[in-house]
């Protein structure tokens, strides 16, 4: 009797060990978020993404949606007509580098590189290049409020960066309660808050830029659902990814990596921040 026992019990080690990689991508579901705050949303418009675009990084820029793509030899800086996905233009980027987050400010276009510790600058009309900037440490998402560029790195910190020589002027580290919020990715700056994507869940942290508190959660879980999945598709790489914010129409745009949907989201309970951040 010993050996099916022995059996049963490697089975059901195996098995904990299988359920416990899933739920690992599921963690936006059963884990102990401590913000008091759950945000509402509904869904306006489902709109067309392209599959193949490993979205790294999401924006509003002059009326048209910018897209940074990652992986190496694919990735590239993409205007795109919200309305429909038509791509306007289109700038690939050398095969050795893969891109990241991306945000425009002041006539300027800034993308991120994972590992090549480059910030390229674009001129917003017609994405020349103009300058290349440095950091140290991986990119992650990028995004900007009225005086400083917002970066992350995979980690918990958030570093407010200057946009002409990108050196840090102040960090912060994002926190739920006691608990650093590590893997944060894509970000968006919108109504004084920080949106910020964490890597393969479905929750969006709502950040406040002056301590680094989470003040709301937005569970997006279900959109996933909306659409159809390819045969090749990957839960741990096609992912939730990219936040973009329509200031005068007060809506959000959500999608995923290679996914084939774009969702404009009206979000209701934002909390408000605490104070303007210095």
């Amino acid at each position: 009797m010993r050996a099916p026992l022995i059996r049963i019990m490697l089975f059901v080690i195996a098995t904990t060990l299988a359920c416990n990689d899933a739920m690992a991508l599921k963690r936006s579901s059963d884990a102990d978020f401590k913000a008091s705050s759950s945000l509402r949303y509904e869904v306006v418009r489902m709109l067309a993404h392209a599959r193949e675009d490993f979205t790294e990084g999401l924006e509003i820029c002059d009326g048209a949606m910018l897209e940074s793509t990652g992986l190496y030899g694919l990735s590239a800086l993409i205007r795109k007509r919200i309305d429909d996905g038509a791509v306007l233009q289109r700038r690939p980027l050398p095969a050795a580098v893969f891109g990241e987050g991306i945000t425009c400010s002041g006539g300027h276009v800034y993308q991120l590189t994972w590992h090549e510790q480059l910030a390229v600058v674009y001129d917003a009309r017609d994405f020349t290049p103009q300058r290349v900037l440095h950091y140290e440490g991986e990119g992650w998402g990028l995004t900007h409020d009225a005086r400083h560029l917002i970066m992350s790195d995979g980690s918990a910190t958030l570093r407010f960066r200057d946009p002409d020589d990108f050196h840090v002027v102040r960090s912060i580290e994002v926190r739920d309660g006691d608990t650093p919020v590590t893997r944060l990715n894509e970000l968006e700056y919108a109504r004084g808050l920080i949106f910020a994507n964490i890597w393969q869940t479905d929750r969006v942290a709502v950040i406040d830029p002056a301590d680094g508190v989470v003040r709301a959660w937005l569970d997006l879980g279900a959109l996933s659902a909306r659409f159809d999945k390819p045969a090749n598709w990957s839960a741990s790489d096609d992912v939730l990814n990219g936040i973009a914010y329509d200031a005068p129409r007060d809506l959000f745009y959500f999608t995923g990596k290679r996914w084939p949907a774009l969702f404009e989201l009206r979000l209701h309970g934002l909390p408000k921040p605490s104070r303007q951040p210095h």
